[in-house]
């Protein structure tokens, strides 16, 4: 079987390179059938050795990986390859060439951010708590990039069809995302459904990013591409990478 990554359908620069990985392609078996990336959920540390292998030979680089926590510190991603380090992180930049930030998701929505000329890339791991913490502001503080300058492109996460949440998560982002609010739309009695990409959207325009993709995809509906935790619990995890060549 052949990896099937999906490429960002966005206009960044030549000099920027990016994809999603799906869960095709790889050694894993059973429920984290077949290239699970993640080594913190259950699964033989072989199979995700061979699994991150492959993904390799498709990269200038091994990706610089971060222990993720749904917070919002943004790790230099060039210092971290430097020093062989995996930083507790939940989003990440670059400006060297050949440094790749990745991230690791299973419904969490990976937001993408390049630099209109190609001297800056970032990532970040954006679940509802991520969100709410502000990971996307801190990443584009980061980025050191105008706002005007900044291409955005939203990955692979759960949709606003399947992603259904209690008041307290409602209550969380009311408090601290204005405007979120339209992101909501009511499920159950106290339970709400919850747009991951219309919060990022949202935050990316009241931050000055104008250009934004991606979006469309549900991990939760689509289990022969993709991983979901809301959906199998127990289950693999895909990355989302990007780089400047």
């Amino acid at each position: 079987m052949f990896l099937e990554p999906i490429i960002p359908d966005w206009p960044a620069p030549a000099g920027v390179r990016g994809f999603a990985s799906t869960r095709a392609g790889g050694a894993s078996s059973g429920v984290y059938a077949s290239l699970n990336l993640g080594l913190r959920c259950g699964d033989d540390a072989r199979a995700v050795a061979e699994n991150r292998r492959r993904l390799a030979a498709l990269l200038p680089a091994e990706p610089v990986w971060l222990h993720q926590v749904h917070g919002a510190t943004v790790a230099d991603a060039d210092a971290a390859r430097r020093a062989g380090t995996e930083p507790q992180a939940d989003a990440a930049v670059a400006r060297q060439a050949g440094t790749v930030c990745a991230v690791l998701v299973a419904d969490c929505m990976p937001v993408l951010l390049a630099d209109e000329a190609g001297t800056a890339v970032g990532i970040a791991h954006a679940g509802w708590r991520g969100l709410c913490a502000g990971v996307i502001d801190a990443t584009l503080e980061a980025l050191g990039v105008p706002a005007g300058r900044v291409l955005a492109w939203l990955g692979p996460a759960i949709g606003p069809r399947a992603y259904e949440v209690g008041e307290d998560v409602r209550a969380a982002f009311l408090a601290r995302v204005p405007g979120s609010d339209t992101a909501f739309l009511p499920a159950s009695p106290q339970h709400w459904l919850l747009d991951l990409y219309a919060v990022a959207r949202l935050q990316l325009a009241r931050r000055g990013v104008q250009r934004i993709y991606g979006g469309n995809f549900c991990t939760h509906s689509d289990a022969r591409r993709f991983y979901s935790f809301r959906r199998d619990r127990t289950t693999g995890r895909m990355a989302a990478l990007v780089w400047l060549q």
